[in-house]
């Protein structure tokens, strides 16, 4: 079982797996219904990405 701590932490540098763009997290929340990390991003903050979604540059 996979232990309940986020993949990326507040201020770390990503890229969004499908379009490669560089983008930086301010916000991390557990989704306890799906059981996984939504990440808020600078530069979409509108819109937020799951782990699966992102990737270290």
């Amino acid at each position: 079982m996979r232990s309940l701590n986020n993949r990326y932490k507040n201020g770390q540098i990503v890229n969004i797996k499908e379009t490669g763009e560089e983008v930086t997290i301010v916000k991390s929340q557990y989704v306890k219904n799906m059981k996984r990390y939504s990440y808020i991003v600078k530069e979409h903050p509108g819109t937020f990405f799951f782990e699966e979604e992102l990737q270290n540059p």
